[in-house]
């Protein structure tokens, strides 16, 4: 519809908007479709948020120049590179769950049991160590050291 971004509609209206057309071109001719890269919304968000590159590479943990690539759009971080990415530039769930999805892998999932304690760390903006931290207290596989 005129005037909504994409960024506003639930992807259940858009799948709907979709099943009600008569053809994917009819769908597309319509409707908002997303085409931003991953750099691109890594560069949005930290202009949003008004912070740095070199402050997303200390507060995530990812090696500098790994994090820089990303940012160009030259490499994409594996899961929980871009997990650590999401925490490193105090993402919301919903904007961690488009990092990820952005960065082609698994977005987080709140049956599986390590996904569920990084969407509450998320949800309360703790930050990457502290994520950890309950990580490690509950069990399971830190963030630390993936890459």
């Amino acid at each position: 519809m005129a005037g909504e971004s994409i960024d506003d509609i639930l992807t259940d209206d858009l799948l709907e908007r979709l099943l009600a057309c008569s053809s994917p071109e009819a769908y597309l001719a319509e409707e908002p479709v997303e085409e931003r890269s991953l750099a691109e919304y890594l560069t949005e968000l930290i202009t949003a948020k008004g912070i740095t590159r070199a402050q997303v590479i200390r507060a995530s943990g990812i090696n500098n120049t790994f994090c820089y690539q990303i940012f160009q759009g030259d490499r994409f971080p594996g899961r929980d590179t871009a997990i650590k990415l999401a925490f490193g530039m105090r993402c919301t769930l919903k904007e961690a769950q488009r990092v990820l999805r952005l960065a082609g892998v698994s977005e987080l999932w709140v049956k599986q049991r390590r996904d569920a304690i990084l969407i509450h760390c998320l949800e309360r903006g703790l930050t990457r160590e502290q994520a950890d931290d309950e990580l490690f207290r509950l069990g399971e596989e830190t963030l630390v050291g993936e890459d």
